[in-house]
């Protein structure tokens, strides 16, 4: 906290997260206010992902080669323009399913790039004996938003609608990235590779393929990301819509969440492990828990109780992971080995959504739930039988 850059970089992730936290809630609303159900909420998420998964690896050679602070604030700019797009579309009664995709269309272009360039950012302002202290750090200002943010953006959905939500989100983005434009990280701009950006793509999948604790991680992170995101994000606002009270309680279920994140961040600023690995491993697992509360169709403070446990281990999982990333990968490799992660957990999440938005017209909402849940479960069990998840300790 003494060092002015990192203070800068620390604000900017405040900055954006105000609106962050309330996105989720607006942008799911705006699509069921519109007409669109479990398939229209579908197709906007996958418009999202798709693009994100598709450029990650380029963000991950470009994150190598040139200023990462630059990068950082032009993402964070195309992020803010993708979301004040949205908000006038739905202000103005104009929104569709469509033009709503193309919109996350491009804020998923802007996530694929920016998301490697602010894996390196910390290893580049602190020590390395203070980098799980700065990645929880970072975290702090993000999760305390999230506690009452998508409380907040529920009722504000809930009684204005959620177009001023939106509108909020695309100003944080904007205020961040000038914050970020005037970010300065200590030594040299990253150079990569000198044979092109297909030379220093393979050189990251020769760098990735070489670490088994890394590709482990990676291919059970696929099936863990796309089953809680598909559960989550895409079924967890129709069930909040037909089995609970709608916008208000799903934002204090996301709420909850956030709350959970939050105290998994101070474990993390007081608790050092040394297998790191296997914490990530079994923490991550944890996920599991609100959406079989979900699916099994609990009263609400069940449910809340369920995600709060999720988030303590998903932020402990995080914190792990980037401090894991930061000490065992050299930083002129680190962007595209944290963009190939990226990709292998992100590449399924449009076949999750599409395949529950397919299923839900045969299967209960409930029924896909607790399917979800049961692939957590299995992929993290499968995980911490790979022996190099117990090599990999705190350097």
């Amino acid at each position: 906290m003494r060092l002015p850059a990192f203070r800068r970089f620390l604000l900017a992730h405040l900055v954006s997260a105000t609106g962050s936290a309330m996105a989720p809630v607006a942008l799911a609303f705006a699509v069921i206010g519109q007409g669109g159900g479990a398939g229209a909420l579908g197709i906007v998420l996958t418009a999202n992902t798709v693009p994100t998964v598709v450029f990650l690896l380029v963000g991950g050679v470009l994150a190598d080669r040139v200023s990462r602070s630059r990068i950082l604030f032009l993402g964070n700019l195309g992020a803010g323009a993708a979301q004040g797009a949205v908000a006038v579309l739905v202000a103005t009664g104009t929104a569709t399913t469509a033009a709503i995709s193309v919109c996350a269309c491009v804020s998923g272009v802007s996530s694929a790039f920016t998301a490697p360039a602010a894996q390196g950012v910390a290893s580049r302002l602190v020590p390395p004996e203070q980098l799980q202290q700065a990645n929880a750090l970072v975290r702090v200002p993000r999760n305390a938003v999230k506690v009452v943010g998508p409380v907040i953006g529920g009722f504000v959905v809930a009684l204005t609608g959620p177009a001023w939500a939106l509108g909020w989100d695309a100003l944080t983005f904007v205020v961040a990235a000038l914050l970020l434009s005037g970010l300065r990280l200590p030594g040299a701009v990253p150079a990569g590779g000198s044979g092109g950006l297909v030379a220093d793509m393979r050189v990251g999948w020769a760098g990735f393929k070489a670490r088994v604790w890394l590709w482990s991680y990676t291919l059970s992170g696929t099936a863990v990301v796309a089953a809680w995101l598909a559960g989550y994000q895409l079924l967890g606002p129709i069930v909040a819509a037909r089995s609970y009270s709608g916008a208000g309680s799903w934002g204090l279920v996301q709420g909850a969440f956030a709350a959970g994140l939050l105290g998994g961040t101070f474990v993390c600023l007081l608790w050092k492990p040394q297998r790191l690995m296997l914490v990530c491993v079994v923490t991550s697992s944890g996920l599991m828990l609100p959406l079989a509360a979900l699916g099994l169709g609990l009263p609400l403070p069940w449910v809340l109780a369920a995600t709060a446990v999720a988030g303590v281990g998903m932020d402990v999982a995080i914190v792990a992971w980037s401090t894991v990333l930061q000490q065992q990968v050299p930083d002129e490799e680190l962007g595209r080995l944290s963009s190939l992660n990226s990709f292998g957990e992100q590449i399924a999440i449009p076949i999750g959504y599409l395949l529950v938005a397919a299923t839900s017209a045969y299967w209960s909402s409930g029924r896909i739930l607790l399917v979800c849940s049961a692939v957590i479960l299995v992929a993290g069990v499968a995980n911490a039988c790979v022996r190099d998840v117990y090599r990999i300790r705190r350097v």
